[in-house]
């Protein structure tokens, strides 16, 4: 089994520096140089939407499903999802939580074919509204829940 892992991970090297030296594989792209520093960095919603998009207005949207628990026993690990699969031309969604320190927590872009869903484990601070913020057709819309963060499932 060692051969099998070490040929395995030989093959894995190879095929990456293959792909570095194609151009395939570039630091900017691996490394996120064009992430927006500003509206990362935002203290606030209506700034880190200002940022993200040139603008802060969004419409609310039943075509958005926003999945998430009711309580979170526990802020640093919860499961947000955000179905937009019946809206047409989604270019990016975004999930902000409006009482963290900084409340755009990621951003999502997709490709023309692309079908808007995405899944993932938040870090939330206390009990708060979470956000999603679907672009679709250049225009913003948005679903929002609120979240109460239990410390250890005792209460919050």
């Amino acid at each position: 089994m060692k051969r099998r892992s070490f040929l395995k991970g030989t093959l894995a090297t190879g095929a990456a520096a293959v792909a570095v030296n194609a151009g395939l594989l570039t630091p900017s792209t691996v490394l996120a140089a064009d992430w927006n520093k500003k509206a990362f960095g935002a203290k606030k919603t209506s700034a880190a939407l200002d940022s993200m998009y040139g603008s802060s207005s969004t419409a609310k949207s039943g075509d958005i499903k926003l999945k998430a628990p009711a309580i979170a026993e526990n802020g640093a690990v919860t499961p947000i999802t955000v179905d937009a699969s019946k809206m047409s031309g989604v270019e990016s969604i975004s999930i902000l939580a409006a009482k963290n320190p900084t409340p755009l927590v990621c951003e999502y872009s997709f490709a023309a074919s692309a079908v808007g869903y995405v899944s993932t484990r938040i870090k939330m601070a206390k009990t708060q509204n979470v956000v999603a913020v679907v672009k679709a057709g250049g225009k913003l819309y948005q679903a929002e829940q609120e979240v109460k963060v239990t410390i250890g499932g005792c209460g919050g």
